[in-house]
């Protein structure tokens, strides 16, 4: 091995789209993400929002974007979300899939992703959902970034830290083997302000996350406590302070 100590240096091997990032002893794996598959459904026809159920108060669509926004005048009573139901009565639940769709939104608040979610009743507002969630958030300071898998209404709260390959064993503890990405490298990364890509792909009790064309999350969960198998798809907008935020070309393909 080759070291340096005092400074990160860079050790390339393009195999696979994969090449390693030393600092002294710790390795960032760099893992580009692949190809789009063939076969991608649109979720979001780009004018309205049909195929969605939500607070229509607080969802919109704006310039061919789905907008969610909270105001002092509107508010969210707990956290809310917009809720992909497809063309039937009930919400379509989804396996393994992988998902793509852009976003972007304010510092004043976060937002979320939620995948193989429950949509709950009898709470604050109508539009409840628990389960996986890829945090959204335009900060750039770790840990509380956008990409993280949060445990939303769940036992697990954040299940994997941003830049993480880690495992959850079968009594609910974690284990990290790898690092994929570190704070210097996220900073060049998000797209603060601006439009930022998502993949995320969902096979058994393997979850991967993809920011802007780089893998930032693998999370394997052996925890029969908090793993999901299954369900629906919605896009969250937080309680507390004022907020708006922003997603397009939302897509799926399932399995």
């Amino acid at each position: 091995m080759v070291r340096i100590y005092g400074s990160m240096f860079l050790v390339v091997l393009f195999l696979c789209g994969i090449h390693e990032v030393r600092a002294d002893e710790m390795t960032v794996e760099v893992v580009a993400v692949t190809p789009e598959p063939s076969g991608m459904k649109p979720l979001f026809n780009g004018k309205d929002l049909t195929g969605w159920v939500g607070d229509s108060r607080l969802w919109s669509v704006r310039d061919g974007v789905v907008h969610g926004e909270t105001t002092e005048k509107n508010p969210t009573s707990g956290n809310t979300f917009l809720i992909y139901n497809g063309s039937g009565d009930m919400p379509e639940e989804f396996g393994d899939f992988e998902l793509r769709l852009s976003f972007r939104c304010n510092a004043t608040n976060n937002s979320g992703i939620q995948y193989r979610s429950e949509w709950l009743t009898e709470r604050k507002n109508d539009w409840v959902l628990a389960g996986y969630q890829h945090e959204v958030r335009n900060e750039i300071d770790f840990p509380s970034v956008s990409s993280f898998i949060y445990d939303e209404k769940g036992k697990g709260k954040r299940l994997c830290y941003i830049g993480e390959k880690c495992i959850r064993n079968a009594k609910g503890e974690k284990e990290v083997a790898g690092m994929l990405v570190d704070e210097p490298q996220f900073q060049k990364l998000f797209n603060l302000d601006g439009w930022n890509d998502v993949v995320i792909v969902a096979e058994g009790n393997h979850i991967r996350h993809y920011l802007n064309g780089r893998q930032v999350i693998d999370f394997v969960n052996n925890d029969q406590a908090t793993v999901r198998e299954k369900g629906v798809i919605g896009l969250q907008l937080h309680a507390g302070k004022s907020m708006w935020t922003e997603f397009k070309d939302i897509r799926l393909k399932a399995e």
